[in-house]
């Protein structure tokens, strides 16, 4: 099983990609460019008709229907109270995204370029400070007024200065947004921002300034916003659906960008409080396409007449992006979990191989890194060029100039008394005593830890991990809340110990700095979890937002990667590298699918032969 990802959506914020002052010096040169990307290096040429992972004549109609499987924003993957999903306030939609246009979009078949869209090109100062946008005069909102380089820099501002955290964090160092006339933006950072930081810009939504300025857009609220996406809100069930519309007469329909793309009717969100629910639900009909996180379901709950007779498929597609950073983060910012010994003898109770065997069908493998599955992972022992990074740090833990980290490999027991053994050894070497068989930490209190969780479907692996962790006189328990508590409590982070997965990109960059830098660890609503706050992380953080080539990069993230990992802010959970898809045979798809990204719906598209052959036309 696995939990649902925190990562930006396609047409939302793609986050890891780079920008233009770290590129090689021909890109210094003020000319206008198409498209940007990390280190200068794009695929499609200025004259490039259509992304190559699309299919430019792919039929429009049908629908598409689908549970909502990763987050942006304030959203939560099983409930919505509001239909801003760019503020700190409520639980936000799914799909919101789709609604909104932005100046460039991202090709999910290259680790880190996009293309003009709102904007038709793009010119950079020599310095690279200075951004200037042409903006295509056809651009509309879906009231049909002119979306404008004015609605431009006002939504840059106000996400700026009052937008989520996720976002608000990331552009600070944006210092002006300023239209010149109705075609033109000007875009200005300040000295030192990161690498990434104008692709970040460019991909974030753009709102109508005459809409926003007459409401609060800190607001929760169902109102449906006006956007200018090829999308608009549909049918609003609150908590328990949400459908999209295509706008039939979309403004950028034709463009490079978008041909191929944007094909169903409607797109509808379904939302179910428990997994179980939501299987049946599937099976049933209610909605038609599943991405398969419970590897239980996968291996034995396919044999329902739908999928024996053919009229449900089941698809594994590899998945070529990082794997992310799934598991148990500890809280740092609490007394008890402040130190490492502590934190790494949590982690020692927690038996991957007996979990795996016996609740999870061996369908995983276990995570070390916070790159997983990629080049970005460290190995081994650190490179030269890795220690030079390191060097200016005093006081590093000792294992970060030795071999990478990995967790302990245990007997499958389920109860590995050789690990269980060395986390009581650490326990007692940070002091902590028994009591009246119970575990004491060195201020005399007990020492207790609360799993706090929104779905009971990591009960039957938790709870092996709170057995061992009571074989220590570690009194632990598991808490299951309803998602606005949950959102709520994580927000404020108040929570011992709680489970989350962030999805990562090929090209890292500024927005690492809101999962693990020292200012979002004091930042409400940030997704610094563990509340790790140190000058060598920032620095290496730095380092990575820096970056003036591929190697730099990897250099610097293999870095990040031995410190994060010896400092114990998680317990590592497992991925699987791969999709696992469950659909009602009615689709079609590309031959050739993007590199990076799983490309539904946006690139896929509705089989009427397929769906009347089944019954579902």
């Amino acid at each position: 099983m696995s939990r649902r990802p925190w990562r930006p959506s396609r047409r939302g914020l793609v986050l890891g990609a780079g920008a233009l002052a770290a590129l090689r010096p021909a890109w210094a040169a003020a000319e206008e460019r198409h498209g940007l990307s990390s280190f200068g290096e794009l695929k499609y040429g200025p004259g490039f008709e259509h992304f190559d992972y699309v299919n430019p004549i792919a039929p429009k109609g049908g629908r598409f229907s689908t549970q909502l499987v990763s987050t942006i924003g304030n959203q939560a993957l099983n409930t919505f109270n509001t239909l801003n999903i760019y503020v700190l306030r409520g639980d936000g939609a799914a799909g919101l995204d789709q609604t909104f246009d932005s100046l460039m979009v991202r090709a999910l078949d290259e680790p880190d370029s996009v293309y003009g869209l709102v904007a038709r090109a793009v010119t950079v100062s020599p310095d690279g400070l200075t951004y200037t946008f042409a903006l295509r005069p056809q651009a509309r909102f879906h009231d049909g007024s002119r979306l404008t380089a004015r609605d431009a820099a006002f939504s840059l501002k106000l996400l700026r200065d009052k937008g989520h955290p996720s976002i608000a964090e990331v552009i600070r160092p944006m210092t002006d947004a300023r239209a010149e006339g109705d075609d033109t933006l000007v875009v200005t950072f300040a000295e030192g921002r990161a690498r990434d930081l104008p692709l970040f810009v460019a991909q974030l939504p753009i709102f109508s300034a005459a809409y926003y300025g007459a409401r609060d857009f800190e607001a929760s609220s169902l109102e449906a916003p006006l956007g200018s996406g090829p999308y608009q809100v549909g049918a609003v069930d609150p908590g328990r659906s949400i459908g999209l519309d295509r706008v039939p007469d979309y403004w950028a329909a034709d463009l490079a960008v978008t041909a191929g793309q944007n094909n169903f009717d409607a797109i509808r969100y379904e939302y179910f409080r428990d997994r179980t629910v939501a299987f049946e639900a599937f099976k049933s009909g209610a909605f038609t396409f599943r991405e398969e996180f419970t590897a239980r379901v996968w291996a034995t709950g396919y044999d329902f007449p739908a999928a024996t007779e053919g009229r449900v498929i089941r698809q594994t597609v590899p998945d070529a992006r990082p794997s992310g950073t799934q598991g148990w983060w500890i809280n740092t910012r609490r007394e008890p979990f402040r130190d490492p010994r502590i934190r790494e003898a949590i982690g020692l109770c927690f038996d991957f191989e007996w979990s795996n065997r016996n609740l999870m069908y061996g369908a995983y493998t276990r995570t070390a890194s916070f790159f997983e599955n990629s080049d970005l992972k460290a190995t081994g022992k650190p490179s030269a060029e890795e220690l030079a990074l390191l060097e200016p740090f005093k006081d590093l833990p000792p294992e970060v100039y030795a071999e990478a980290w990995m967790p302990p490999v245990s007997d499958g027991s389920g109860q590995d008394r050789a690990l269980l053994k060395r986390a009581d050894a650490l326990l007692r070497e940070a002091g902590c005593t028994r009591q009246g068989g119970g575990l004491v930490l060195p201020g005399g209190k007990p020492l207790a830890i609360e799993f706090l969780d929104d779905d009971p479907v990591f009960q039957a692996i938790t709870q092996p991990f709170i057995r061992n962790l009571g074989l220590l006189g570690i009194k632990a328990t598991n808490r299951t809340v309803d998602p606005s508590q949950y959102q709520a409590r994580v927000n404020d982070f108040d929570f011992d110990v709680t489970s989350r997965r962030f999805s990562g990109g090929v090209t890292p960059g500024t927005e690492l700095r809101e999962l693990y830098g020292s200012r979002s660890a004091a930042t409400k609503g940030s997704n610094n979890l563990s509340g790790v706050a140190d000058p060598a992380i920032d620095a290496l953080l730095t380092a990575i937002a820096d970056a003036k080539s591929r190697a730099a990069l990897t250099t610097a993230c293999r870095a990040l990667d031995r410190l994060l990992r010896a400092q114990r802010l998680w317990v590592p959970m497992w991925y699987s590298g791969a999709h696992r898809l469950a659909l009602w045979d009615i689709y079609g798809r590309p031959a050739n699918p993007p590199k990076y990204d799983l490309g539904a719906p946006g690139t896929w598209w509705y089989e009427a032969d397929k769906a009347k052959r089944i019954g579902r036309d």
